[in-house]
């Protein structure tokens, strides 16, 4: 963060100094919101949560080196007084994007912006310093941890946004304006809290409305692919840039193809040319990200060259996402559990049928959430697709959700051993150690509600006695 002295901290987020001897003292170091992170300089932002009260950490915070704790009463340490930590966060991170005049990409979806905005970070660490979400905070409180890690050198924010309804992008686009603004896709994740594609539509559109015009630089990023995104073209004033495998796009994908090993190859083009892309990550899905991360880098000044082969050589910076280990053994373990929905779900399984090629291939699945009244029907279909998709076994991990599953798989046609309902991660784990062979390939993947991950690491951490690590 750059370096801001208290009364300038008191000023911006309207709250009172206590307990401060000097009003000059400064922040130098991160905002952080855990004491155990604490940096001298650091700001320490305390938050009452349901179980834990940040406030009663503000002594071991200012002991391990914080110059000043934010909060919401005083604390008998140096602390600027709020009277809501996470709009004083917000006020926090506008105004030193504000004064520092770095350059915003904003992206937002339903499925694939962590992989996406992994991408784009990677791209333009190549071209200039560059700061990013770190895995999936992309929320109130995680976007403006993000932005305040930003310092006079930082060229390029890369900052991805979540939304659970009307108005949450807006809100955060307040706080940090893009000057690119892209849009992936409009799935189904959290439809149940949304009511609908239409209404997914209308808030991740959002982002197109927070961009300046084209003639004040604003660029809209959207995919030519989703019919729905395409048509955000008309919310926006700013520049629209297509990407996707559709003729018209800007920024297009021919020859696409997945190599023995299930890594998508393609021909990039771009407006200033076109080269060979072979990524290092797994699944065709990861085509269309790569696609909307090098339409970013172009916009940025990435001649096509340097965009192939800065996406030939990227690979993951956010844990549990098709995660690929092969074991001693020569079973492969593919930790896909950061989370889940019907569109991500269908990828990976269809991932996992490129790269089981000749192999038997393990599908471990569970609940898909926040699906409404489309639960059982997503459901349904997932079993169905890994049958379709000759997935040698299906092992559905958990409660109702995963019973709709497995009967999805019985209804297309999986009898016998093909597929099997177990009662949670212990029961998975006990099944594949008496059952794996090697060479056979492991997706393990549901909603991080689940915590599926857990069987990916207990199959690496090969446990032969004893229980799942973390239950």
């Amino acid at each position: 963060m750059i370096a801001l002295s208290l009364a300038e901290i008191a000023g911006i987020t309207g709250g009172q100094s206590h307990d401060i001897p000097d009003s000059g003292l400064q922040v130098t170091g991160p905002v952080v919101i855990d004491s155990r992170e604490v940096k001298p300089g650091s700001l320490f932002a305390a938050f009452a949560g349901e179980k834990v009260d940040g406030h009663d950490y503000a002594e071991r915070a200012v002991a391990g080196g914080a110059a000043a704790v934010l909060a919401t009463r005083p604390v008998g340490v140096p602390a600027i007084v709020v009277d809501d930590v996470t709009e004083a966060l917000g006020a926090l991170a506008r105004a030193v994007v504000e004064r520092l005049g770095t350059k915003v990409v904003a992206l937002t979806g339903s499925a694939g912006k962590t992989s996406t905005k992994d991408l784009i970070a990677q791209l333009l660490q190549h071209k200039a310093p560059t700061v990013w979400t770190p895995g999936s905070l992309n929320n109130e409180i995680g976007l403006p941890l993000t932005a305040l890690r930003a310092t006079e050198e930082t060229e390029h924010l890369v900052l991805e946004m979540g939304a659970r309804g009307i108005g949450h992008i807006r809100y955060l686009t307040g706080l940090t304006p893009p000057h690119i603004g892209l849009v992936l896709n409009v799935g189904t994740a959290h439809i149940g809290e949304f009511g609908g594609r239409e209404q997914i539509a209308e808030a991740k559109g959002e982002m197109v409305e927070a961009l300046p015009s084209a003639d004040a630089g604003g660029v809209a990023v959207l995919n030519a692919d989703d019919p729905l995104v395409r048509a955000m073209a008309s919310r926006t004033k700013a520049r629209v840039l297509l990407f996707g495998e559709a003729a018209d796009a800007d920024v297009r994908a021919e020859n696409v193809r997945l190599t023995e090993s299930g890594q998508p190859a393609f021909i990039l083009h771009t407006p200033t040319g076109c080269n060979d892309v072979t990524m290092r990550l797994y699944g065709e899905h990861h085509v269309s990200n790569a696609l909307a991360a090098a339409a970013v880098a172009h916009e940025l000044g990435m001649s096509v060259d340097e965009i192939a082969t800065a996406l030939s050589e990227a690979g993951t910076l956010s844990r549990w996402r098709m995660e690929v280990t092969e074991r001693p053994d020569g079973v492969t373990v593919v930790n896909d559990a950061y989370n889940a929905n019907p569109e991500s779900m269908r990828a990976a399984l269809r991932a996992l049928a490129a790269m089981g090629k000749g192999r038997r291939t393990w599908a471990v699945l569970g609940q898909m959430a926040e699906l409404g009244d489309d639960s059982l029907a997503e459901h349904d279909a997932v079993g169905r697709l890994a049958v379709r998709l000759n997935v040698s076994k299906l092992v559905a991990v958990g409660g109702r959700e995963a019973s709709w599953l497995q009967l999805g798989a019985y209804n297309e046609g999986s009898w016998g051993e093909e597929s099997v309902h177990v009662s949670d991660a212990q029961a998975a784990v006990d099944l594949l150690r008496s059952e794996l062979r090697p060479g056979d390939v492991v997706l393990v993947k549901a909603s991080r509600s689940v915590g599926l991950e857990r069987v990916a690491q207990a199959l690496l951490d090969h446990r032969t006695e004893g229980e799942v690590a973390g239950r």
